[in-house]
């Protein structure tokens, strides 16, 4: 399963999200088969109409899974860590139920995205 891990500006457009999630897609050759945010993003609308526009399941990690995974994390954004306390939010929301990130988060709008393979 290939899970698309987001992260996201407050009030960030569902079209921004859509758009990071297609581009990781089309930079690797896979299709998302689950979406994954952060559940301190969950009353974002942006968030749940870019899930629906997708087709995909719309999942929210833990913030004790998103700290578990930072360490595994390459990339890491000071503005991410000052807002939220987390150095990465794409990757680790991919990794916050294990398995294998398939590349670097990768930005596009007011969005981030990270594709992981479980």
């Amino acid at each position: 399963m290939i899970v698309a891990g987001i992260g996201c500006r407050k009030g960030c457009a569902a079209e921004d999200i859509v758009a990071a999630v297609r581009r990781a897609e089309a930079t690797l050759g896979v299709r998302a088969e689950a979406l994954c945010a952060p559940d301190f993003k969950r009353d974002e609308p942006g968030v749940r109409e870019a899930a629906a526009a997708l087709g995909l399941t719309l999942r929210f990690a833990a913030r004790a899974a998103l700290e578990a995974a930072q360490a595994a994390c390459p990339t890491r954004s000071d503005a991410a860590e000052a807002a939220t306390g987390l150095a990465s939010i794409a990757e680790a929301a991919a990794l916050a139920e294990g398995g294998t990130l398939l590349a670097p988060r990768l930005a596009e709008g007011g969005a981030t995205c990270a594709l992981a393979r479980r």
